[in-house]
C-alpha cells in the first residue's frame, strides 16, 4: 500500500440532483473518499458539500466550490480528494486552473477511482481528456434537449419544465388560478398598476404558485407571458399559424393590448394616490357644493369646501348595497358602451400583417437582400405604423375589460364583488352619481336620503 508524507487534506462531494433531499449519494462519494484519506495517512482539514448542484454550467454558482477555492488559495489543505474529476469540474477552463495551482504549489488531487496526477504530462492529459470527453456529453444533451423543446414548439405544444400559473405541468387548465390569471389582465387594462393587483391579491389572501407573495414584478411576468393568450413562442420569435394544443386564459387581443400597455412610456406605475384605496374618495361629491369628496382620517370621506366629514363604512356599503340590486337586474347588459369588436378586430389583423412585414424585412437582412442603410429605413418606417396601430387598437379597447368585465359578465354581481376597487370604481362611475350631503349634527344613525344617488343614461 502506497504511503505519502502526510498532507493536510481537502474533501468536495457533489451530486448534481438530489431527488430524494436524503443526501445518500454524498454519503457514498464521503465514505469512498474517507477510505483514500486514511489509507495515505492524511489528516482531514476540510469538507466541501454541493448537493443537487450541477457542474455543467460556468453560471451556476456552487457556494461550497467557491470557498474551497479561497481555501485552497489561503494555504489551508495541499491535497484534494474526491470520488471523481467530473465531480469537481466539468468545465476544461476550471480544470486548467486547478493543473496551474498543482504545477505551482503540488498539490495532489486523489479520486476514488485513482490519482489523477496533475503533476505530470500523462496526468494532466488524462485529466484534460476527462473534461473535454464530460463537456462532449453535457453539450450532445443540451442539443438534443434544444432540438426536443423546437419540435414541440412546431407542434404547438408548451415546454416542459416550470408549472405555470393557472395550468398544471401538462398543460392543462386548473379553473381557480385560470380565473386569478383572468383578473389579472383585467384589471391591468382596466387602470390597475402592478402595484395595485399585487397588493389585492395579497390582501385577498390569494395563493401565488410558489406559496410567496404578490409583487408587481410576479404580476408583470404573468402579463407579458405569450401562453396565457395562446401564442406559440419559442427562442424570443413568435410562431405564426402554429395550432396549440393548450387552452388559452385571455384572447390574443387581450395579450397584445397588455404588451402595448406595459410598453407605453406614458403609463405611471409609482404615482398611488389616496383615491384608490377608497371606494368613493374623489368619485363621490359634495351634494352642496359639488366639489369632490376625498378620503380622511382613513374613516371619512371630507369636503374641502364646505368642511364637513361623513363616516365612509355606512355610505360605502349603501352604495355598493344599490349597485349590487341594479347589477341583479337581467337588462344590465344592455348599460354596455359601444361595441368596438370590429374594428379592434381589423386593427389586430392589421398589426399581424405589419409584424409579418417586419419579419420579411429582416429576413432579406439576414439573406443579403438588402444592404444595412435600406434595412434601417424598411424597418423604423414599419415599427412606426406598428406603434401607431397598437396604439389606436388601445384606444378602442381601453374600456373593454373595465366595465366590461362585470357588465358582461355571466353573474355581474358575483364578479362586481370579486373586482378590483379600480374597477368596482369604474362601474359604479358608469352607473351612478353620488352625492352626500352633511349629516345630522348630533345623529349616530346613518340617514339613506343623506346620499343622493342619480342613474345616469346608458
Amino acid at each position: 500500500m502506497r504511503r505519502d508524507f502526510p498532507r493536510r487534506a481537502a474533501m468536495y462531494l457533489r451530486v448534481s440532483l438530489d431527488a430524494t433531499g436524503e443526501h445518500l449519494a454524498v454519503d457514498r462519494q464521503r465514505a469512498d473518499c474517507l477510505r483514500i484519506i486514511r489509507e495515505r495517512g492524511w489528516t482531514l482539514t476540510q469538507e466541501y458539500v454541493d448537493n443537487s448542484v450541477s457542474a455543467s454550467k460556468r453560471t451556476v454558482r456552487r457556494p461550497s466550490y467557491d470557498r474551497m477555492v479561497q481555501d485552497y488559495d489561503a494555504g489551508l489543505f495541499d491535497a484534494l480528494v474526491c470520488w471523481d474529476l467530473d465531480r469537481l469540474t466539468r468545465q476544461p477552463r476550471q480544470l486548467e486552473d486547478w493543473i496551474e495551482r498543482a504545477e505551482e504549489r503540488g498539490l495532489v488531487i486523489t479520486t476514488a477511482n485513482g490519482e489523477a496526477d496533475l503533476s505530470t504530462d500523462g496526468g494532466r492529459m488524462y485529466a484534460r481528456i476527462k473534461a473535454s470527453v464530460a463537456r462532449s456529453e453535457v453539450e450532445r444533451k443540451s442539443a438534443r434537449q434544444k432540438a426536443a423543446n423546437a419540435q414541440r414548439a412546431r407542434m404547438g405544444r408548451p415546454p416542459l419544465g416550470t408549472r405555470l400559473m393557472g395550468y398544471t405541468a401538462k398543460g392543462e387548465l386548473i379553473p381557480e388560478e385560470a380565473k386569478v390569471v383572468r383578473s389579472i389582465f383585467d384589471n391591468f387594462l382596466a387602470g390597475e398598476s402592478l402595484k395595485g393587483i399585487a397588493r389585492a391579491l395579497q390582501e385577498a389572501g390569494v395563493p401565488t404558485r410558489h406559496g410567496g407573495r404578490w409583487n408587481p414584478s410576479s404580476i408583470r411576468t404573468i402579463l407579458l407571458n405569450e401562453r396565457y393568450g395562446g401564442i406559440m413562442e419559442y427562442m424570443g420569435e413568435v410562431l405564426p399559424n402554429v395550432p396549440i394544443t393548450w387552452e388559452p386564459i385571455v384572447s390574443e387581443d387581450t395579450f397584445f393590448l397588455a404588451q402595448s400597455k406595459l410598453s407605453d412610456p406614458r403609463r405611471k406605475t409609482a404615482k398611488e394616490g389616496t383615491h384608490r384605496k377608497h371606494l368613493g374618495s374623489s368619485l363621490f361629491r359634495c351634494a352642496e357644493c359639488g366639489h369632490s369628496m376625498y378620503a380622511f382620517s382613513n374613516i371619512r370621506y371630507r369636503c374641502p369646501r364646505c368642511e364637513f366629514t361623513r363616516s365612509r363604512s355606512h355610505i360605502d356599503a349603501y352604495v355598493l348595497a344599490v349597485v349590487r340590486a341594479r347589477l341583479a337586474q337581467p337588462d344590465v347588459a344592455d348599460l354596455l358602451a359601444v361595441d368596438h369588436e370590429p374594428e379592434v378586430k381589423e386593427l389586430t389583423a392589421q398589426i399581424q400583417r405589419l409584424r409579418d412585414r417586419l419579419e420579411r424585412v429582416n429576413q432579406d437582412y439576414d439573406e443579403g437582400i438588402i444592404d444595412g442603410l435600406r434595412y434601417r429605413t424598411a424597418a423604423e418606417r414599419v415599427r412606426a405604423e406598428l406603434t401607431a396601430t397598437e396604439g389606436k387598437r388601445a384606444a378602442l379597447s381601453g374600456g373593454l375589460s373595465g366595465t366590461t368585465s362585470v357588465l358582461g359578465a355571466p353573474d355581474p354581481v358575483e364578479a362586481f364583488d370579486t373586482a378590483s376597487l379600480m374597477i368596482r370604481r369604474r362601474v359604479i362611475d358608469a352607473l351612478l352619481d353620488v352625492r352626500l350631503k352633511p349629516g345630522k349634527r348630533g345623529s349616530k344613525t346613518f340617514d339613506p336620503d343623506s346620499v343622493i344617488l342619480t342613474w345616469k343614461e346608458a
